[in-house]
């Protein structure tokens, strides 16, 4: 199977995620800079969810340039991928809306959790097809860098209801 629709609409589906965010961004009231310094939260946890989505977006798009077809396997587990990234918008705003209290960004960590899981499922279905001696395996190689990601997002999660501030590293130094 080609691998282009899948790109078309992966990339379509986080073009979308990018603007829900955008749109969840309000207008102040009023026109000073006291107006705007009150979105500040709000603008921050923006700012650090479209970095990450980007950043998932460049790599996703690394990652399909190595493969040479897709199955039904690698569809879904992309789809699973768009699905956990597609939440981004929701956590972005309920954290931002709350100033960065314990259980947004608990939950926000939980999705970006969760966003490393389906990717490095896509990784290894991708692989899978296209053998351990592709070009993904050889590039990825034992993976370290993943498995890190996945460990820190995990303690990240319940640390935010120690330090939300900390918690939010990984977020804000993306290991994917």
């Amino acid at each position: 199977m080609n691998k282009g629709r899948l790109e078309a609409f992966s990339d379509g589906v986080l073009a979308i995620i990018l603007t829900i965010m955008v749109l969840e961004m309000k207008v102040p009231h009023g026109s000073d800079l006291a107006a705007l310094r009150s979105l500040s939260p709000v603008f921050l946890s923006y700012i650090l969810s479209f970095i990450y989505v980007g950043i998932y977006w460049n790599n996703h798009h690394h990652m399909l340039q190595t493969a040479r077809k897709v199955n039904g396997a690698i569809l879904w587990a992309n789809l699973h991928l768009l699905f956990w990234l597609s939440l981004t918008p929701f956590v972005t705003g309920w954290m931002g809306e709350n100033h960065f209290v314990a259980l947004p960004v608990a939950l926000y960590g939980a999705v970006l959790l969760m966003d490393a899981v389906a990717y490095s499922i896509l990784s290894h279905t991708i692989i899978k097809l296209h053998g351990a001696d592709s070009l993904l395996a050889t590039a990825m190689g034992k993976d370290v860098k993943g498995k890190a990601s996945l460990l820190i997002y995990f303690v990240a999660v319940p640390l935010a209801f120690v330090n939300r501030w900390l918690s939010l590293w990984p977020a804000m130094f993306s290991w994917r």
